[in-house]
């Protein structure tokens, strides 16, 4: 099941940064430290073309610290960019936001030359928290769900440091299954774009490999390590489900029910510090994602040359 969600106010979005980018000195992109891959805008790249780029790592208290590092790591090294980890709801850390973006145009500086900063990500991934965190006080409106800011935002950081903040943006087409999958799992795609049954099973199969002890401690499973990794995704949902009472009469479970429990327990962090891809893993779904792009847009091609052919 593909996963897509770009809504009107995202399209106008994308024609707001397309206008703001003439003036900007730095663009900072937050991403999701549990999925710091698929949830950066290749949209994004686009737009902003060759703006210097500080990619923020948000929320990295509910990643994996042993993942973190390497996607640092591998952002650091992409030119023109620079990359922090953040928990946007310490004032500490978001300090050195500022510091970064005046390394990344240290030319600006002053009032005769304010620094002029756009900060955009995909929906919920924290923007709005990180901006209340940035003055210290409560301006942003925030919410544990997809599409809060619906229009952009001019902030007044300081007396030379100027921030644009964008509502979440995601692109018109996600060629990565995975990301789809990861993006809804994190709530950066609205309620109405994917099956939550599907997308928890999905987690749950991820976390059977890589994380299968936090969901022993998480939902006290009464299973051997080994024989919950063997047990099919839907089998492990039904037994959450038990131990949770999502039991409707009969003593079915309501997976419905079981998959809201998972999804929200993943997105508040309460099965643990979880990284759903790394910079390997990315890479192979990027490659095979590009390949069925590549493929469709020569089967589109291909008929178009038909269509116009019959034509005359």
């Amino acid at each position: 099941m593909a996963i897509q969600w770009f809504p009107g106010h995202m399209h106008l979005t994308r024609q707001a940064i397309a206008e703001r980018i003439k003036d900007i000195d730095v663009v900072i992109e937050l991403l999701d430290a549990r999925l710091p891959g698929s949830s950066a805008n290749p949209l994004l790249a686009e737009l902003t073309g060759h703006r210097p780029t500080l990619k923020v790592l948000n929320k990295q208290d509910l990643a994996d610290s042993t993942r973190t590092p390497a996607w640092l790591a591998w952002y650091n090294a992409q030119p023109g960019t620079r990359a922090i980890a953040l928990d946007a709801s310490e004032r500490a850390p978001a300090q050195r936001l500022l510091a970064a973006c005046r390394e990344l145009a240290p030319e600006r500086k002053g009032l005769s030359r304010p620094m002029r900063v756009l900060i955009c990500g995909i929906p919920n991934v924290g923007k709005s928290t990180l901006n209340n965190s940035l003055l210290g006080r409560f301006q942003a409106k925030t919410g544990d769900e997809a599409g809060v800011t619906k229009q952009e935002q001019r902030i007044v950081v300081a007396d030379d440091f100027y921030l644009w903040d964008t509502p979440g943006m995601l692109w018109p087409r996600i060629i990565v299954e995975q990301s789809g999958y990861n993006l809804a799992a994190s709530g950066a795609v609205g309620r109405n774009a994917y099956d939550e049954e599907l997308v928890a099973l999905e987690l749950l199969l991820y976390l059977q490999r890589h994380y299968a002890q936090a969901l022993l401690d998480r939902y006290k499973l009464d299973l051997p390590l080994a024989q919950l990794q063997a047990l099919h995704d839907d089998e492990l949902l039904t037994a959450i489900g038990k131990k949770r009472g999502a039991v409707m009469s009969g003593g079915r479970v309501n997976l419905q029910k079981a998959a809201e429990l998972v999804l929200t327990d993943f997105r508040s962090g309460a099965i643990g510090a979880i990284t759903l891809e790394t910079v390997e893993e990315f890479a192979a779904w990027l490659a095979v994602g590009q390949a069925k792009e590549a493929e469709r847009l020569a089967r589109k091609a291909e008929h178009e040359k038909r269509r116009k052919k019959r034509r005359f």
